[in-house]
């Protein structure tokens, strides 16, 4: 099976590239080969590699930036979900991408559902919102998933800022007055491949009878105060910690352009339902992500110097 990947060296594709490499050929795509936001630069690609399954993990995910740039970010995250669903349907392939909890309000104090009332704060959500819209008016074998609080160990995550805080920094301040699902990128990747082996190679068939859009996010919620305490208390190199306090804050005590979601928690009883799978409490999925083994890099990146 040939999967065509956009968005390789983000922090979930760069997980998908290697959890889709067992089940055939993955040909992985990004900027400076190709721009997401110029359908020319990828759709001959796409034709060439003749795909069974698109993934799209490209996205324009800086939210703050988004307020400046809402054109590059609706291009990105609007528009070409769209041309992908539509180039997926001449090809007879499936199309799986990634939504986010940020279409919501964050007026709920339950977890959302698929079928709850949309209404993004901000351009990222707008333009993410679109992109659903876009591949649910073109495309017929899909899923759109919403994910939550995406986080790795590499690059510039939540991880890494508040193991290099804690490294550099006596005290902390982390907001309690917005609560997620944290979500670790790999354990997002490794579910979709079970997806897809579960199809086969008449994945494109397999996924048209469960098409829709889909919540799928680690369970359990935590405001980001505690989240970043969970980070410190699993953190192997502890040693290396000068922070003595985290304290509690809101957000308007970090002035930003952005109006994020206070409640952002994701209801994913129809994933788990539909397919019979489901991802762990978000403690455990953190308790994985900052083994030793995995957290080596993110720790040497935040040390000093």
């Amino acid at each position: 099976m040939v999967i065509v990947l956009l968005g390789k060296n983000g922090q979930l594709g760069w997980e998908l590239q290697r959890s889709l490499l067992p089940l055939g050929e993955v040909v992985a795509l990004d900027y400076p080969q190709i721009d997401v936001a110029q359908p020319d630069t990828y759709v001959s690609l796409l034709r060439e590699a003749a795909p069974r399954v698109i993934i799209n993990a490209a996205a324009y995910t800086d939210v703050e930036r988004a307020e400046a740039e809402p054109e590059r970010a609706f291009a990105v995250n609007g528009t070409a979900p769209g041309v992908l669903a539509e180039q997926a349907v001449g090809m007879g392939a499936a199309l799986i991408h990634y939504s986010t909890d940020f279409v919501f309000d964050g007026k709920k104090t339950s977890p959302y559902l698929e079928t709850d009332p949309i209404g993004p704060l901000n351009q990222y959500g707008v333009s993410k919102l679109a992109g659903e819209q876009a591949v649910l008016q073109a495309g017929k074998s899909y899923l759109i998933l919403r994910t939550a609080w995406l986080y790795s160990l590499r690059g510039h995550s939540f991880i890494t800022r508040v193991l290099k805080g804690a490294r550099q920094k006596q005290s902390l301040r982390m907001v309690t007055d917005q609560v997620g699902s944290p979500t670790w990128a790999r354990l997002l990747a490794e579910v979709t491949a079970l997806l897809l082996a579960r199809g086969g190679e008449d994945a494109p068939g397999w996924l048209a009878e469960r098409r829709g859009v889909y919540h799928l996010a680690c369970s359990g919620q935590a405001n980001r105060l505690q989240w970043a305490q969970e980070i410190l208390r699993l953190d192997p190199h502890r040693e290396e910690q000068v922070v003595e306090v985290v304290l509690p804050a809101r957000s308007e005590e970090f002035p930003s352009p952005v109006k994020r979601p206070a409640y952002s928690v994701l209801d994913c009883s129809r994933f788990n339902r539909v397919f019979n799978m489901s991802l762990p409490d978000w403690r455990l999925a953190l308790r994985l992500a900052m083994d030793t083994s995995t957290v080596l890099a993110a720790s040497q990146s935040a040390r000093p110097g």
